[in-house]
């Protein structure tokens, strides 16, 4: 096939100009096989530039601009790992902390229920090791079981809990073992259990599995008077029969060797009675703890990563309401924000030209590290610093390196003041139950300046709830307004120990703290408190007393003087992007997905979704025209956790039956003279058909869990909310 010709156009097969460069190719290969229409091209060319270095001086900037660019993307990736490194570390710091709590009400529990047991009989070694129970009495065989309700829906977050509390039982000298769910299934039984527990405990599992192996091994010197402790972290997945033959087995020797367990439960307290028998309950002596709660620990992650500068790195308005809406529809799971907050981060410092600048706040002299690493950028990059675009408005800029370091130190010293404030509105408003992430979503957002300046001259009195009741959150001043509130009718006593812990996040801060010790030394009779805080709720809010002001009112206008003037969001100031991740598309990309609540909401409100008129005109009443899983959930809602298949199927019957006569009777009553085909009744083996393809997707989209085989008419709901 002849080649075209040089001066035809260009058609869509040969025209690369649309295509990307996926891949270069390397140097050496690119460099010792020239294409022949390069080499014609260069023999062709005159002579224009005797001398070679221009062409030289060329591959030498080329050469260095790749260098550069390698050597900021190589600080960018070190800077992420030590950033993340430092959030991590506070993360598993924070948590520990909260469980520590937990922590130390087991073993006080495992050291309590040895003492208990040791009261009833010592057995010494030659005891342990026989074949029979030492003691027949029922009381003596009843197992020490912790059951430890961790509240969450999903277990993901449950994991390193109990691997800390393993760890935590270990150093204090207790020999711990772990069972997981599928352990205790049918398909391994009692035994394979068993064994299971054995490999853990002894260095060598003999052939044939028996307790008296593990009463040989605890009779020895370093085991003995030591519990020990088996954790089963989800009880609910377990099999309810073979839990209970092991219990049955291990009871026989809980005097001789202290067996004691620990069963972490999602749902309910009441999960063992429905999963084991009333005979294995028996031998079971319960203990109830509760791990805190998500919000708690949710409240606790915020304030040490994003309200206090610990790492460098913030997020933008947008980022934070994202990330709050996602941590609430994926079941308010810890572990889906801390993944998501480290997705942030990575595309920040991907993304972010002057990202490693973070690390400065790790340094002990972090003006230094800025204006030495500055210094050695190019310029180009220098130049891109001062067209950020937080830095456009900016009037009084040099374009030196001074001006950056001045402007990172200012942003440092202005956050932590920001973090100051916010903790006082936060220790204010958890008295009327305020989450401290929604506070912080509204203190990061860029209007809020424009806001508090002009409010400025408002006294506090005009901010009242009902005025607030209207608004939507993120829009405005929401829970602070209901923080300035709430400061209004607290106790006197609840008032002084929240400034008490104003003093302790204001230290910083000596102008404004004198300002809360002179609150703190202000008396004020019980009975004049009383009667000033009467009167303050019966009189108007535009009618000023001529009385003493009340030391509620004092403090309430302290903090919306200090939050105007010091609660400026990171938005607002200067070089702010290079330590902000404010693409929230980029997010939203990423983490999109169809978490099981929107499921179950779209499920329940599917009228609204669908927009039909059939449903429209029943009203409150479901209807039969509706799919069935919709059904099916709008049903589950008039049930607890523990749904009964027999009702439900009865309920759901009813519906699709009353759809089927209402059709009938249109059918009769039709004024036509031509004879109606009225549609047959569906029979109850197809209705049984759709109850269990209902069921079933309810089940895939994971807001069932499929009926036991012990007790196979009960389901349980497993979501998230109501």
């Amino acid at each position: 096939m002849a080649a075209p010709p040089g001066d035809a156009p260009l058609t869509a097969a040969n025209n690369i100009q649309p295509f990307f460069v996926l891949h270069k190719a390397s140097p050496a290969a690119a460099s010792s096989v020239p294409s022949s229409r390069a080499r014609r091209r260069i023999d062709a060319s005159p002579p224009s530039s005797p001398n070679p270095k221009s062409a030289k001086r060329t591959r030498d900037v080329d050469a260095q601009d790749e260098e550069d660019s390698e050597l900021c993307e190589r600080l960018r990736l070190e800077a992420f790992h030590r950033i993340w490194s430092r959030i991590q570390s506070t993360i598993d710091e924070v948590l520990r902390g909260i469980n520590l709590k937990l922590f130390d009400q087991v073993l006080q529990w495992a050291q309590e229920s040895l003492s208990a047991i040791r009261a009833v009989a010592k057995p010494c070694h030659a005891e342990v090791q026989q074949p029979y129970p030492l003691l027949t009495d029922v009381i003596c065989r009843r197992i020490p079981t912790a059951f430890v309700l961790t509240k969450n829906a999903e277990f993901v977050d449950d994991i390193t809990t109990f691997r800390d509390l393993a760890g935590h039982l270990q150093s204090s000298g207790c020999h711990l073992a772990k069972l997981s769910a599928a352990e205790l299934s049918v398909k391994h039984g009692v035994g394979g259990c068993f064994r299971s527990l054995l490999r853990q405990l002894l260095a060598d599992v003999p052939d044939v599995v028996d307790v008296s192996a593990l009463a040989s091994w605890y009779c020895e010197a370093e085991n003995y008077d030591q519990p020990i402790i088996v954790i089963i972290d989800d009880l609910e997945q377990c099999s309810g029969d073979v839990l209970g033959d092991l219990v049955m087995m291990l009871s026989e020797w809980v005097i001789k060797i202290p067996i004691f367990f620990v069963m972490g439960i999602a749902t309910t307290i009441d999960a063992p009675k429905k999963l084991l028998s009333s005979e294995a309950l028996q031998r079971l002596e319960p203990c109830k703890l509760t791990l805190g709660s998500p919000s708690d620990r949710m409240n606790a992650l915020v304030e040490a990563i994003l309200v206090k500068p610990c790492a460098g790195f913030c997020i933008s308005h947008e980022v934070a309401m994202f990330l709050r809406n996602y941590f609430f529809r994926h079941d308010g799971t810890i572990t889906s924000f801390i993944s998501a907050l480290k997705l942030a981060c990575s595309k920040h410092f991907s993304m972010e030209p002057l990202s490693f600048l973070c690390m400065g706040v790790l340094q002990e002299d972090c003006e230094e590290f800025w204006h030495d690493k500055f210094e050695a950028l190019p310029q180009v990059i220098q130049k891109y610093a001062f067209g950020l675009p937080s830095c456009t408005s900016a009037t009084n800029l040099s374009n030196s390196s001074d001006d950056v370091v001045n402007g990172l130190s200012k942003l440092l010293k202005l956050q932590k003041d920001w973090s100051s404030v916010l903790l006082c509105l936060y220790e204010a408003g958890r008295h009327d139950k305020l989450q401290l992430l929604d506070i912080f979503c509204e203190a990061v957002n860029p209007d809020l300046h424009t806001q508090n300046a002009s409010n400025a001259e408002l006294p506090i009195s005009k901010v009242n709830i009902e005025k607030l009741s209207g608004m939507k959150s993120g829009s405005g001043k929401v829970y602070m307004a209901q923080v300035m509130n709430a400061i209004r009718y607290l106790p006197v006593e609840t008032l002084l120990r929240v400034l008490e812990v104003w003093s302790i996040h204001l230290r910083g801060m000596s102008e404004i703290n004198d300002k809360v010790k002179e609150l703190q030394s202000t008396t004020i009779d019980a009975d004049s408190v009383r009667a000033t805080k009467e009167k303050w709720t019966r009189r108007s809010t535009g009618s000023a007393g001529n009385g003493t002001v009340p030391l509620n009112e004092k403090v309430a206008v302290l903090l919306q003087d200090i939050t105007r003037k010091y609660l400026v969001p990171v938005e607002c100031l200067p070089f702010h992007e290079i330590i902000c991740f404010k693409n929230v598309g980029v997010l939203q990309s990423a983490l999109i997905g169809n978490p099981r609540r929107m499921v179950q909401l779209d499920l329940l409100k599917s009228q609204s979704r669908l927009k039909c008129s059939c449903c429209s005109r029943t009203g409150a009443a479901l209807s039969g025209t509706l799919h069935d899983t919709s059904i099916m959930c709008n049903l589950a809602q008039e049930y607890g956790d523990v749904i009964n298949l027999h009702d439900w199927y009865i309920s759901f019957e009813g519906i699709i039956n009353s759809r089927n006569s209402k059709v009938k009777r249109k059918s009769y009553s039709s004024p036509s003279k031509k004879k109606s085909k009225s549609t047959p009744p569906e029979s109850e083996a197809l209705i049984q058909a759709r109850f269990c393809r209902a069921v079933t997707e309810m089940q895939i989209t994971g807001l069932l869990r499929m009926p036991s085989k012990r007790r196979p008419d009960l389901v349980q709901r497993i979501t998230f909310g109501p």
